[in-house]
C-alpha cells in the first residue's frame, strides 16, 4: 500500500495488514523458554498520509497474539524451570502523536491455560516432526485456565538524521498479565519503513510493518535494545517459588527488504533471564515474508 491513502467519504477503511512469527529455533536451535509466538496485526482509519493522527482513535488496530512458554526440557523439566504456559490473545489499539510524541494506546484480554489447547497442539506437532514434546506431566503442571484484562501505553519520539536514519527511544508500560515498566531505543537505517506503521511485538520488541509505502524499496538494517523491571508475572507465579530478575533485557537486530511485490523481514533477539533458577538466556528468530498479489 502506498501513501498517500485516503478512505471515499471519510469513512473507516483497512488500511493495513501485518503479521511477525517468532521461535527460538529460528535463532539459537533449541525449545524453550519464550519458544514460539505469532503476533498479527489489522489497522483501520480515515486516512493515511505518512504520520500518525493527532487524535487518539482515529487509527485502530486489532491484535491478535498467541505465545507459548516452555521449561527447559519440554518432557523432563529440571526443578526450578518455567512451567509450561500458553497463551492467547486480543486486543485493540490506537496509534497517534501529539507534540511530537508517538503514542500506542491498547487494551487487551489473555487466555491462558488447558483451554487454549496450545499443550496438544505443541504436542502434535512436535510428534509429526521428530522433535521432542512436552510430557503429559509437563502439560500437567502448566500455568492454569483464566482470563487477564492487561492495558499497554508506549511513548516514543522519533529523531531523523538525513533520509534514511533515524533513532527512536521510548517507554512503556503494562498492566496485567504481566506489569512492567520498560525504556529503549530502536535505530534504522535505510529507507524501508519510513512513512510506515510499525508496531512492536510483545516477546522480541522488533517493530512490524502493518501500513507499508512500497514505494520504498531495497534494504533497511534494525537495532534496538530496552530494559524492563517486571513486578509480577502470571507466567511466573511466586506461589509457586519463581523469583523475577532484578531486570529484564532485550538486545535485537534484523532487516527489511523490499522488492517491487516481494517484502521480507528477519531478525534476531537475545532474551536475557527471566527469573532467578531460568537455566539460560537464549535467542530468537523472527521472520516475515509478504507478497503483494
Amino acid at each position: 500500500m502506498t501513501v498517500p491513502v485516503t478512505a471515499a467519504g471519510g469513512e473507516l477503511t483497512r488500511l493495513g495488514y501485518g503479521r511477525l512469527i517468532n521461535n527460538d529455533l529460528l535463532g539459537d536451535l533449541r525449545d524453550r523458554e519464550r519458544t514460539g509466538s505469532f503476533s498479527s496485526s489489522r489497522v483501520w482509519g480515515r486516512e493515511w498520509d505518512g504520520n500518525l493522527p493527532r487524535a487518539a482513535g482515529a487509527l485502530i488496530e486489532l491484535r491478535l497474539g498467541l505465545e507459548v512458554l516452555a521449561p527447559d526440557r519440554l518432557n523432563n523439566p529440571r526443578p526450578g524451570s518455567r512451567p509450561w504456559a500458553g497463551a492467547l490473545s486480543v486486543g485493540v489499539h490506537t496509534h497517534f502523536e501529539r507534540n511530537n510524541i508517538e503514542f500506542a494506546l491498547g487494551a487487551s484480554i489473555y487466555a491462558t491455560g488447558p483451554q487454549t489447547q496450545l499443550g496438544e497442539l505443541q504436542q502434535q506437532f512436535h510428534q509429526l516432526i521428530g522433535a521432542p514434546a512436552p510430557s503429559d506431566r509437563t502439560l500437567a503442571g502448566q500455568i492454569g485456565n483464566g482470563f487477564h484484562p492487561t492495558i499497554l501505553i508506549e511513548a516514543g519520539r522519533r529523531f531523523d538524521f538525513g533520509t534514511t536514519t533515524s533513532l527512536r527511544p521510548f517507554i512503556e508500560a503494562q498492566a496485567g498479565v504481566e506489569d512492567l515498566v520498560r525504556a529503549g531505543f530502536d535505530l534504522t537505517l535505510g529507507g524501508v519503513g519510513h512513512q510506515e506503521l510499525l508496531v512492536r511485538d510483545t516477546t522480541t520488541g522488533h517493530r512490524y510493518r502493518v501500513i507499508q509505502n512500497d514505494a520504498a524499496t531495497g534494504f533497511s538494517w534494525v537495532a534496538g535494545a530496552d530494559i524492563a523491571h517486571v513486578s509480577s508475572s502470571t507466567y511466573l507465579p511466586r506461589d509457586r517459588g519463581y523469583v523475577l530478575t532484578n531486570q529484564r533485557k532485550r538486545l535485537r537486530m534484523g532487516v527489511h527488504w523490499q522488492s517491487e511485490r516481494l517484502s521480507a523481514f528477519y531478525g534476531l533477539t537475545w532474551l536475557g533471564k527471566e527469573y532467578s533458577t531460568q537455566p539460560n538466556d537464549q535467542v530468537v528468530g523472527s521472520v516475515r515474508i509478504n507478497y503483494a498479489f
